[in-house]
């Protein structure tokens, strides 16, 4: 048995000697076959080259027959291991690479460079092998230095490697690119790029780091073409980060994603629509004073996104506007608890105000004119579902959405009965038992309580509210050759209201109302009386066009002094709670900031990124966010739910097909009934924040 143990041993000795000897040669023609990867070992790899000083030991087949064969310990191996993974990178090493390149052209250099981004970005990973990694970083000023040099040199680096603009590009450009020799030999380091930055972005947690890196990746986002899998997951990154970011991070996200759809177009903006609306859903879930701005944010992103195609934004529109109609239908077939509070929920009205947006926006542009019908059967349904004084804030927020829709289309829709019924409820036409009572903005809730029902401020801000989109609507057709027909009924039945209401203050406001209407009627009769027309004529489209043009009529007059009104009114209101969305993102001058990126010179955008790369940040497990202690587990379970996006459904606000509503109407019952057991946890936690800002704003002012 020795015998043979050795014989093996003798042969595959024997093979490793002949495989070193080949080894040899291929390493000593190395210089004449590749001499740029020749001078790439001898620069970082010199050991692997010393292997031509060695003398293979040409009597070790006479050892083995001895049995004297020797194999290296597990030590020794960790130990020769290690040795490859201590050279630690400096920033001279990092300044030395990017002068190697600008001064030579050295292409080992960038190459090393991208060796170091991948060590800065993977550092403190758990599945990283620290012996396979032959550069390694111990400090964050190496880091920061590494991230700047790189998010900073790399795109034009990369540009002047593949013959490219300095600029911009196109799917096209991308696509022919990737057939050249130039992509096969520099096409590993654009991927590596862009898989890099992608990883670091996901451990980031500084706003500031994230929002800089992302108009850094702005300028090579056409790259994405290339690599589809990649896109793909930016695209979910940068909705995560325009979805939940604070600060000024969701403004730099949707230019970044906006840039995307620019360049690569149809490779793209279908996933980038539908994920947005997915990423506005989730977003809009809850909404109070301080998250106000920040929604009305995320739907003129969403609304100028759709403006890059307006041809696949109305077919992503039609589905969408469709599953809310489904969502509608279930509630008024079923009449259940759920089914109300499905549609009696702010992720459905942030919806309907979403493509009430979309629609005013490019009603003249685009077929989205066609879907202002459908929606605005929505909306009617959703005021009507349930006809109670509670949810009056609700209905009234369905009646400025449908005069903005009867403004932008020009379009006749009854708004006046939906307004004139909530004046004949009888919680509005009796005197307040409730008191004063807080100031309610009707804006920022969806239902009121019980008790603030009974209110004076409740009932004054209901009434003045009818006021104003009442006269916003007769105004939309105060120049119409019918005004006279079309406002007597409401005027009958305002006249009617001021009989029976009896407080003094709704009689003054409603009769004031009155005189601006008739007087607009008798405006419109003195010029229809010298023409010869009627309604049905089509020279009755022109009735009065120039008036319309200066807006001369009574009613228009009247309408603009509501609105200085009700501003001076909203901004009472602001200043008597708390600043709105104070952490919240608005537009400013951020695309004018985000496009410095491009217009403005290397020194500003250099001064701005070593701003943000100073902290001691590092990437890896001891970096990210520690959970509060004190949070309990169903807090962060829900907290990990709302930034969760799901890639087929948005919650509730998606079906499939007819066959998913439920068909059980077991627990059916009746609107009012219904709607009126739903749980108040909304509204404890809307008092519990209200309460916590007005103390916040208190000791504000004491301070000052």
């Amino acid at each position: 048995m020795d015998n043979e143990e050795n014989s093996v041993r003798r042969r595959k000795s024997r093979k490793n000697v002949s495989e070193a000897r080949e080894h040899k040669k291929q390493i000593q023609n190395l210089p004449h076959k590749d001499p740029e990867f020749y001078e790439f070992l001898k620069e970082e790899d010199q050991e692997l080259l010393q292997f031509l000083d060695e003398d293979i030991d040409e009597d070790e087949d006479t050892d083995l027959e001895h049995g004297d064969l020797q194999l290296p310990s597990e030590v020794e191996v960790q130990e020769k291991e290690q040795k490859f993974s201590k050279k630690v990178i400096t920033t001279s090493m990092v300044d030395s690479w990017l002068k190697s390149f600008q001064e030579n052209g050295s292409l080992n250099a960038v190459r090393s460079l991208m060796k170091a981004f991948r060590t800065a970005c993977h550092y403190g990973d758990d599945g990283e092998s620290e012996s396979m990694m032959k550069l390694s970083v111990i400090s964050s000023a190496v880091f920061n230095k590494i991230m700047l040099t790189v998010l900073t040199k790399m795109d034009g680096i990369l540009r002047k490697l593949l013959n490219l603009p300095k600029k911009g590009g196109s799917k096209e450009t991308i696509t022919d690119l990737m057939t050249t020799k130039q992509w096969k030999s520099y096409g590993h380091l654009v991927k590596s790029y862009l898989g890099n930055a992608l990883h670091v972005l996901n451990q980031m947690t500084d706003t500031g780091m994230i929002s800089y890196t992302l108009i850094r990746l702005k300028s090579s986002s056409v790259f994405l073409t290339a690599f589809p899998s990649l896109l793909r997951k930016y695209i979910k990154v940068v909705l995560h980060f325009w979805g939940t970011g604070g600060g000024d991070l969701p403004s730099y996200a949707f230019l970044f994603l906006e840039d995307l759809c620019i360049h690569i177009r149809s490779g793209c903006i279908d996933e980038c629509f539908r994920g947005i609306y997915k990423s506005y859903v989730l977003s809009s879930h809850f909404v109070n004073e301080g998250k106000l701005k920040h929604i009305q944010f995320l739907r003129i992103c969403v609304i100028g996104l759709f403006r890059l195609d307006l041809q696949t934004a109305y077919q992503h529109a039609f589905i969408f506007i469709r599953q809310l109609a489904m969502i509608l239908r279930e509630a008024l077939n079923t009449k259940t608890t759920e089914s109300f509070r499905k549609v009696y929920g702010w992720k459905f009205v942030n919806c309907l105000e979403l493509w009430t947006g979309a629609i005013c926006a490019y009603s003249s542009k685009s077929d989205l004119k066609q879907l202002a019908y459908p929606l605005t059967q929505i909306i009617s349904g959703v005021a009507r579902l349930v006809p109670t004084a509670k949810y009056f804030p609700l209905r009234l927020r369905c009646i400025r959405m449908l005069n903005q829709l009867a403004a932008s289309t020009q379009s006749f829709i009854p708004v006046s009965i939906l307004l004139l019924d909530m004046l004949e409820m009888k919680e509005l036409n009796r005197p307040p038992t409730g008191g004063v009572g807080k100031a309610v903005d009707l804006r920022s809730v969806l239902k009121v309580s019980k008790q603030t029902l009974k209110t004076r401020v409740f009932q004054e801000a209901c009434v003045f509210y009818v006021v104003e989109e009442l006269a916003e609507h007769l105004a939309l057709w105060s120049y119409s050759v019918a005004f006279m027909e079309l406002s007597f009924i409401p005027l009958v039945r305002l006249r009617s209201f001021c009989k029976s209401t009896k407080v003094e203050r709704f009689r003054k406001e409603m009769r004031q109302l009155i005189r601006q209407v008739e007087a607009n009627c008798d405006f419109v009769n003195e010029r229809r009386m010298s023409v010869s027309l009627t309604p049905n004529d089509s020279a009755a489209a022109s009735f009065l066009e120039d008036e319309k043009l200066s807006g001369s009529s009574p009613l228009s007059k009247y309408v603009i002094t509501l609105r200085q009104r009700s501003e001076q009114k909203n901004n009472s209101l602001m200043e008597s709670s708390v600043v709105v969305g104070e952490n919240s993102s608005v537009f400013r001058n951020n695309s004018s900031e985000s496009d410095e990126s491009d217009d403005e010179d290397d020194d500003r955008r250099n001064e701005v990124g070593a701003a943000v790369f100073s902290s001691s940040w590092l990437p890896g497990n001891d970096s990210k966010i520690k959970e509060d202690p004190t949070e309990t587990k169903g807090k962060r379970k829900k907290k990990q739910k709302e930034r969760a996006i799901d890639d087929d459904v948005v919650e509730d606000l998606v079906l499939s097909s007819d066959d998913d509503l439920p068909s059980s109407n077991s627990h059916s019952a009746g609107k009012n009934d219904a709607i009126d057991h739903l749980p108040p946890k909304q509204n404890k936690k809307q008092k519990r924040k209200q309460k916590h800002k007005t103390k916040r704003l208190k000791s504000h002012v004491e301070e000052k």
